[in-house]
């Protein structure tokens, strides 16, 4: 449906729409057809008339590794995709706040870097217990201009959100719940953000999509107040001889 990449399947099941993040034998690690599909989908899923919620998981083992290390590399030499990736990353930040419809994500296993921005912007969130969250993006040289810093201040102490954004540590699903990143830790994530999304798909339309839409306009105020900013100093970082450092040991790592 809607035209997606190969990266991203969507899947209609009555009203709801669920969305898997779709490059398993990877860890549905985040490349060029992945993010660009992530910036398209929201606008057409909020377009569908039909769609009432959507389900938002990983396909495999995980949610979202991170960014795909060919990815990283490439950015850090092609200032071309770099500014277009830049772009994209603010059309998805801004096109999920803005979702007509409740995304409630099932996160079956470990979901860092874009696949944690996925979660802090989704409506409600179920962790597997083996999950966990991390915005790794500061460890590597870069700044997460579409990462936790975003958001998780409206879902969390200031305190955290800053330890958890300096530092790049993952965040276990118990520790998720207490910080208040998530809504349950369970057994089976996807099978109860099915049941959650079809309760809320069978509820009235309008007063769905309308108190959604009051609750995040608190969130997209905070985006819009930061996320220039925080676009430009990534695409900077993208840059710096840090980041490049970061790449290039990877790279010699990934090669021995």
């Amino acid at each position: 449906m809607y035209d997606m990449p190969a990266e991203i399947v969507v899947e209609a099941d009555g009203p709801l729409r669920i969305i898997t993040l779709n490059r398993p034998e990877a860890l549905n690690a985040v490349n060029d057809a992945l993010h660009t599909g992530l910036a398209r989908l929201w606008p057409r899923l909020s377009e569908d008339h039909d769609a009432r919620a959507a389900v938002l998981t990983g396909a495999g083992r995980a949610f979202s590794a991170g960014g795909d290390f060919g990815y990283l590399e490439e950015l850090s030499r092609d200032p071309v995709l770099r500014a277009a990736t830049i772009g994209h990353g603010r059309d998805l930040v801004l096109g999920m706040a803005r979702c007509r419809i409740p995304v409630v994500a099932a996160v079956n296993g470990p979901a860092v870097g874009l696949g944690c921005s996925l979660i802090a912007l989704s409506d409600v969130v179920f962790m597997a217990e083996s999950a966990y969250l991390a915005d790794p993006h500061v460890s590597i040289g870069l700044v997460a201009a579409d990462g936790g810093p975003l958001t998780w201040p409206l879902h969390t102490s200031l305190l955290w959100a800053k330890e958890y954004a300096l530092t790049g540590a993952r965040i276990p699903a118990s520790r998720a719940l207490e910080m208040g990143l998530a809504n349950h830790v369970v057994e089976d994530p996807l099978a109860e953000a099915l049941a959650c999304a079809k309760r809320i798909a069978g509820l009235p339309r309008q007063a769905v999509e309308s108190t959604k839409r009051i609750l995040n306009l608190q969130l997209e105020r905070a985006v819009l107040a930061t996320i220039d900013y925080a676009m430009t100093s990534e695409e900077v970082s993208f840059g710096t001889e840090d980041f490049r450092a970061t790449i290039a040991k990877l790279a010699a790592a990934r090669k021995s």
